[in-house]
């Protein structure tokens, strides 16, 4: 996946710029995006501040380190299971 130019933070104010009174278009040509591209992010980022952004961050870093413990305890439950059905 091809990597923004703007960081989560930096997409937060632009929104807040536009929410602020500034026109979408107008917004769009001073940073240098597609109107699609703005739509996109505030169905994804909008009505967040820069803090519940980082808190998101945090919690979903967490999340997979997570789910990568299950994984892990999963195959080796599943291994034990091997051995134990084996066993005469």
């Amino acid at each position: 996946m091809k990597r923004s130019r703007y960081s989560e933070e930096q997409i937060v104010r632009i929104l807040r710029e536009v929410g602020a009174g500034a026109k979408v278009i107008e917004t769009c040509r001073k940073y240098g995006i597609s109107e699609p591209t703005f739509y996109a992010w505030r169905a994804k980022f909008g009505g967040m501040d820069v803090n519940q952004l980082r808190r998101l961050k945090e919690l979903e870093a967490e999340n997979a380190k997570l789910k990568r413990m299950y994984a892990e305890l999963a195959l080796v439950h599943n291994a034990l299971q091997d051995v134990v059905d084996r066993k005469p």
